[in-house]
């Protein structure tokens, strides 16, 4: 069974996908300040890749920052082509 957990700490976090125990991939940001995160490292594991799984990743993030009302800097290659991509997920740039 898969799923999408938040951990985070006073000085960022990330959004990580498991399959059972293990971590498969990662989506991690750094705050600049409470209102304010860049996403700076995508990774997925190869056996996911082409699975929408970094997809899934950046949409919870994107969840979470519409709720908490923060920006986002994408300097994440992944992360900055996906939002060229999703106009309707374009709210939430700083």
């Amino acid at each position: 069974m898969s799923e999408i957990k938040h951990e985070y700490s006073e000085k960022g976090g990330a959004f990580v996908y498991y399959l059972g125990e293990l971590k498969m991939a990662e989506m991690v940001y750094v705050k600049v300040n409470d209102r304010k995160i860049i996403i700076d490292h995508t990774e997925v594991d190869p056996s996911l890749k082409g699975k929408g799984v970094g997809k899934e990743l950046l949409w919870e993030l994107v969840q979470w920052v519409r709720l908490n009302e923060i920006k986002v800097i994408p300097l994440c290659p992944f992360a900055h082509a996906t939002f060229n991509r999703m106009k309707e997920w374009q709210d939430v740039l700083e």
